[in-house]
């Protein structure tokens, strides 16, 4: 007995698992509507509503004459015959119950006549109506649900029929079971392999979008590529050209002035990080997948993960860097710095650096003459960028940009999970600010207050 009972309890477990399988799949009210045909749109579901005409009226005509039904039991077994019908068109699994519901009662009203001897040799437990009606509905739902599902929905008939026909049996009547359940297995077939069809070529239409998209994205590949090769061997040359005639030039001046050489520095220096910029937005164009800049913090590492192997990317420790590139470009800028200074997260300080290096770029090109203002204020959970300007002092050329650096700096920002307003400011300014959340400190410390007025 000990042997025998772990088999008992997986057979029961395996017959409760069937069990519920099968009330999750046949005790549903779930809506799946029939989609309209390809080529004859809604052609069929009219055709599906005039069968279920034909099923009342004939029905009523069959009960009401030769089987001598009330008219109450004989409206009721043919409403809900043909009420089947047109339910299975939107709620298959419910129109299956509601078809041999009132099978059964149509049974159970019949034999009763037949075993009274008040009617002889009529068709019992499947009225012909009956089988045309059910033959509709097992099709409508062999279309829509699994294959599975199909053959559930078979076994519960045949069982109805095997109670009504073979357990519970009648007089007087002409049998109607096995033939029922012959068509009704045929119309799962048939509805089962249209369904298989339909998938099928569904499936085909999908593989071909696939192919369509793959096509589309290696084209999108080869394009980068090829902006690549023209942006090395176009702007990188120009690039390494300018650099060395600013590295040569004071040889070439006899007795260069110092304000020359700074000069010349700065325009080599500033050509040697485009070079560096330029090398890592070719290393994204020929990457097939460009990594995200990484937030070093939120991954557990101490280093960030998003470098290019040319050159570090820049952070906040090199804002004095850029303020003075800018300055020497002729824009008079100060600089203010309000809270406890800290490292942040790498992401965050390549942000807040490429917002500030963007807005000033912003500021040379758009407001000649302008003062510009950047505040840094370091919080708890945030670090907060802005950058204004003054008013222009005269009318700014025509700019050649595609009006993308806002956008770039706001993606930036919603990056990190946090947000950019770029909006005019008071007497005729421009005021860019932005919310770059961050973890908290490791440790409190004393507020400072750094403020740079020098132009």
């Amino acid at each position: 007995m000990s042997r025998l009972t772990p088999v008992a309890d997986k057979g029961v477990e395996l017959v409760l698992r069937w069990l519920r399988v099968l009330r999750d799949d046949l005790w549903t009210w779930r809506v799946d509507p029939l989609p309209p045909s390809v080529w004859l749109r809604w052609v069929p579901h009219g055709f599906v509503y005039l069968i279920a005409f034909g099923i009342l009226l004939g029905d009523l005509d069959q009960l009401l004459g030769e089987g001598r039904l009330p008219h109450t039991g004989s409206a009721l077994v043919a409403a809900g015959q043909s009420g089947a019908a047109v339910l299975a068109l939107r709620r298959p699994v419910p129109a299956l119950w509601l078809s041999l519901t009132a099978t059964l009662t149509g049974a159970v009203l019949l034999r009763r006549m037949l075993m009274a001897g008040q009617i002889d040799g009529f068709s019992w437990p499947w009225t012909p109506w009956g089988i045309a009606a059910h033959l509709l509905v097992l099709l409508l739902l062999a279309l829509r649900v699994p294959t599975r599902v199909s053959v559930e929905a078979l076994a519960v008939t045949a069982l109805l029929t095997y109670v009504l026909q073979g357990l519970w049996g009648a007089w007087n009547h002409s049998s109607t079971g096995q033939t029922a359940l012959v068509l009704f297995a045929v119309a799962v077939v048939l509805g089962t392999a249209l369904r298989g069809r339909r998938e099928a070529r569904a499936e085909l239409v999908q593989q071909t979008t696939l192919t369509a998209e793959e096509r589309a994205r290696r084209t999108l590949l080869e394009e980068r590529s090829r902006i690549a090769r023209e942006l090395h061997d176009v702007v990188a040359h120009h690039m390494s050209v300018i650099s060395i005639q600013a590295q040569v030039a004071p040889h070439l001046v006899p007795d260069p002035t110092d304000e020359l050489k700074e000069n010349l520095a700065g325009i080599r220096q500033n050509a040697v990080e485009a070079l560096t910029e330029l090398r890592r937005v070719l290393d994204v164009l020929r990457s097939e997948h460009p990594a995200p800049v990484v937030d070093a913090a939120a991954d557990g590492h101490e280093g960030g993960s998003g470098t290019a192997p040319h050159a570090p990317q820049p952070t906040l420790d090199r804002l004095r860097a850029l303020v003075e590139n800018t300055r020497a470009a002729g824009l008079t800028v100060t600089t203010e710095i309000t809270g406890e200074r800290r490292p942040l997260p790498p992401g965050v300080e390549l942000s807040a650096y490429r917002i500030v290096q963007e807005a000033l770029s912003n500021v040379l090109r758009h407001a000649p003459g302008a003062t510009a203002h950047v505040a840094l204020d370091y919080r708890p959970h945030e670090l907060r960028v802005e950058v204004t300007n003054t008013r222009p002092e005269r009318e700014a050329p025509p700019s050649q940009g595609a009006g993308h650096g806002l956008l770039g700096m706001r993606e930036r920002a919603a990056m990190l999970g946090g947000g950019l307003t770029a909006r005019p400011w008071a007497g005729g300014g421009y005021k860019v600010s932005a919310r770059l959340p961050v973890g908290p400190p490791a440790s409190a410390g004393p507020t400072s207050h750094h403020k740079d007025a020098t132009a």
